[in-house]
């Protein structure tokens, strides 16, 4: 299978299956516990590294690596959007509502008043819709992806450079 297409595969069905353990757990329920969730980015970063070293051995440059990570990224964003959806209307449909009364407790134990906390919910949960997750972990993953795979690439690099000379008399 193509090094791109199998890294953002891998990736992207290994970000979801890890946001369905944060469900089947609670943890995205327990305001400490929620920030588990934020593995999904070394679990990036370890599919980028893997992909992208597939890609070096074709021997590809610094530009075209960077080019593969970001398709890889973007293949496992939409897969990652696809679950986002599945994950927030078919198998938590109470997702953002369980969100919100865990951070109505978070914030009554900082002292807030409820004011406070009607205002913050009302200017944070506006945005909480099963799309608008979908789309922030889509745009996640590309941003996550682009920056990873700029860096990544410095690092992983063909071992056997293509000799320019041997095409000259292509």
């Amino acid at each position: 299978m193509n090094p791109i297409l199998s890294a953002g595969l891998l990736i992207g069905v290994l970000c979801v299956a890890w946001t369905f353990v944060m469900g089947l757990t609670g943890w995205y329920k327990d305001p400490v516990l929620l920030n588990a969730f934020f593995l999904v980015i070394p679990i990036e970063m370890a599919g980028l590294f893997w992909g992208l070293r597939r890609t070096a051995a074709e021997g590809r440059g610094y530009g075209s690596q960077v080019i593969a990570g970001t398709m890889m990224a973007i293949v496992a964003g939409v897969i990652i959007m696809a679950g986002s959806l599945v994950f927030t209307m078919v198998a938590y449909p109470d997702y953002f509502r369980e969100l919100e009364e865990a951070y109505r407790e978070l914030a009554r134990a900082q002292g807030r008043s409820e004011a406070e906390i009607a205002q913050s919910i009302s200017d944070n949960m506006a945005s909480a819709t099963p799309m608008g997750q979908a789309m922030g972990g889509f745009l996640g993953t590309l941003i996550t992806g682009i920056v990873a795979s700029a860096v990544l690439a410095l690092f992983v690099r063909s071992r056997h450079p293509i000799d320019p000379s041997a095409h000259a008399g292509s």
